[in-house]
């Protein structure tokens, strides 16, 4: 997956993801995924999915897109920086007018600046949920954002 635009607009993110993979197209290409996800931001357990079958998130990680995969990260780090829960997202596609594996995340924000660090955090964070390997430092991501807030650093206290 790849974040191809960012558009910011007055009361939300627009972002424009690609995934060029039909196998890394969905969660349930590989199981260890939903597990790697609550793994690194177990917050995720508690996000609230607004589907036709009533299921979490957690849930839904068993078998969902990955851009929205990257809709509930960029909320989780997010609220690991300080914005409200409340905030919302949506996941959606036209794949006729907009070619297979094309996807457009909308996104809430209280701080456009923390939304586009969180995507940029969330675009790497994804990267290492869906293959593995090393993974990110989720502290040293939070904190970041945290910063552009121009919050003072309370950490040291």
């Amino acid at each position: 997956m790849r974040v191809h635009s960012v558009t910011v607009c007055s009361d939300r993110v627009d972002v424009v993801v690609q995934v060029d993979s039909a196998t890394a197209m969905r969660t349930s290409a590989d199981s260890s995924i939903a597990h790697r996800a609550l793994q690194v931001l177990p917050g995720l357990a508690r996000h609230r999915c607004f589907n036709d079958d009533g299921r979490t998130f957690a849930e839904e990680l068993a078998d969902t897109e990955v851009p929205h995969l990257f809709e509930h990260v960029v909320l989780e780090l997010m609220a690991g920086s300080g914005s409200p829960r409340s905030l919302k997202g949506e996941t959606f596609w036209d794949f006729k007018r907009d070619g297979r594996g094309v996807f457009r995340v909308s996104l809430e924000y209280d701080d456009d600046l923390v939304c586009l660090g969180a995507i940029k955090a969330a675009d790497e964070l994804v990267s290492y949920i869906v293959n593995g390997g090393e993974p990110p430092d989720i502290r040293a991501r939070t904190d970041g954002l945290v910063a552009l807030r121009g919050w003072p650093d309370t950490s040291a206290s």
